[in-house]
């Protein structure tokens, strides 16, 4: 059963998870919300909680219902929604510059996003590189970020047919979204570029490089500088 309160509305997810639902729209509002709960949570959890898992509109909270159970749940998110929603300032995440190498063997579909909005290529990386981008959510792939911000000059359709292998640091545009694929996998997104930087990597502390919350930017670079940043990153 969904309950709602004044701030939210939430609903069972199995036995062991509830879905925080704080508004019906994608916005930079919304999703300030949703990182607040986030940041609420990193301090202050409760008994049997596990782990919560952000999107563009929700965070689901999974805990040991053997501790609480989602009657007993419920009068704590309401206490929650009270003290952050009402008082907590959101924290801002940082400003990142993601290096993108745009176009040629590194943007298969750099021409098509072109031809389709009936601009040049130039237009596209510099429509694309223009915009501060927020960081909605982390989802599909380990690490892959889900980015709003992106100006509707530039959107295109996912490909009719999906390639079976993207390059990791692909930069890629499906509908009015632009994302980049952390590690090698199929996808659908038209790629326009692709950067020198890991995404994901299991030898880091925190694999991920990106998180909710987070601001990216594009930054253009030459051929001769993707190479000089992949040497000093393989450490030659």
């Amino acid at each position: 059963m969904t309950q709602k309160t004044n701030s939210f509305k939430c609903y069972p997810l199995g036995d062991a998870a509830v879905v925080i639902q704080l508004g019906d729209q994608i916005s930079p509002a919304i999703n300030a919300r949703v990182r607040a709960i986030c940041a609420y949570l990193d301090e202050y959890s409760f008994e049997g909680f596990i782990e919560y898992v952000p999107a563009f509109t929700t965070v689901t909270l999974y805990y040991e219902p053997w501790v609480i159970n989602y009657t007993k749940l419920l009068p704590l998110l309401q206490e929650m929604a009270n003290e952050v929603l009402e008082e907590q300032e959101v924290p801002s995440g940082p400003i990142l510059e993601i290096p993108v190498l745009y176009g040629g063997e590194w943007g298969p579909d750099l021409d098509f996003v072109a031809s389709h909005n009936k601009i040049s290529t130039a237009e596209v990386i510099a429509l694309h590189t223009a915009p501060e981008y927020l960081v909605y959510m982390i989802g599909f792939a380990p690490g892959f970020p889900y980015l709003g911000g992106m100006n509707k000059l530039i959107a295109a359709p996912r490909k009719d047919t999906p390639r079976m292998k993207i390059a990791a640091g692909s930069v890629g545009i499906a509908g009015e979204q632009t994302g980049i694929y952390p590690i090698e996998t199929p996808g659908g997104w038209q790629i326009i570029g692709r950067s020198p930087i890991d995404l994901f990597d299991l030898n880091r502390e925190v694999p991920a490089f990106l998180k909710a919350g987070d601001k990216v930017r594009f930054v253009a670079i030459s051929e001769k500088e993707f190479k000089k940043i992949r040497r000093v990153k393989d450490g030659d």
